[in-house]
């Protein structure tokens, strides 16, 4: 039996918040309300960090903010954020921990509490084929209407969305000889606990906390 390998994305195998970047981005490219956008945008970054965020109000804003561009102007902004921002800070130690764990047979998923649209040509840059992400409702065309699909991929949410996942491959929790999960933020704690093998990866002063307390080893990525 293959073991699974879960990996956050935002300041895991990514030194950044894709998400906070997205609207940085289109605060740069002056195609927002920029000082009410960017205003909102690191409200809601800094209610992420301090663990006070609401997952629904926060995800409706960043997909609300999707559905007001024309589908054709939306594809190529994400290319563009793409090259300037996301391919820059892929790291080599990042891709080799991922091949790792290929290498090894291991079932291996990015779960994040960022939405799908966003994240999903980030995974495939990093060669993941697995994503376990927010869902955006999307219309005929695949475009963002700006509502979310089911409950979001936080915190409790992720080890709910991590078990429907493995259900809808016919494979149970149960059955994998060892599970990893690596992340770094206590907000990820309950899937951290729940696998045999946590790793605080560039972990927060509050995670690196608590995973001193459990015994969880620590991981840097990024000290280079």
């Amino acid at each position: 039996m293959s073991n699974l390998a879960l990996f956050d994305l935002d300041h895991t195998l990514l030194p950044l918040d894709s998400d906070f970047e997205w609207g940085q981005f289109l605060v740069r490219n002056k195609v927002v309300d920029c000082d009410a956008y960017q205003r909102r945008n690191e409200e809601f970054f800094n209610q992420y960090q301090a663990g006070t965020l609401d997952p629904v109000e926060y995800l409706e804003f960043a997909l609300g903010t999707l559905a007001g561009f024309d589908p054709a102007r939306l594809a190529d902004l994400h290319a563009q954020y793409m090259r300037e921002v996301i391919e820059p800070a892929i790291r080599p130690k990042a891709l080799e921990l991922l091949r790792r764990h290929r290498d090894a047979g291991d079932l291996v998923a990015i779960i994040t509490a960022t939405n799908g649209w966003l994240t999903a040509p980030i995974a495939r840059a990093l060669d993941v084929e697995h994503l376990i992400a927010a869902r955006p409702h999307l219309d005929e065309r695949g475009h963002p209407t700006g509502k979310l699909l089911g409950t979001p991929t936080q915190g409790h949410g992720k080890v709910t969305h991590m078990h429907a996942w493995l259900e809808s491959l016919g494979k149970p929790f149960d059955g994998f000889e060892r599970s990893y999960f690596y992340s770094d933020s206590h907000n990820d704690i309950p899937l951290l606990s729940v696998v045999s093998h946590p790793v605080a990866t560039n972990p927060s002063a509050k995670l690196a906390q608590h995973a001193s307390a459990h015994g969880w080893p620590l991981l840097h990525l990024f000290n280079d």
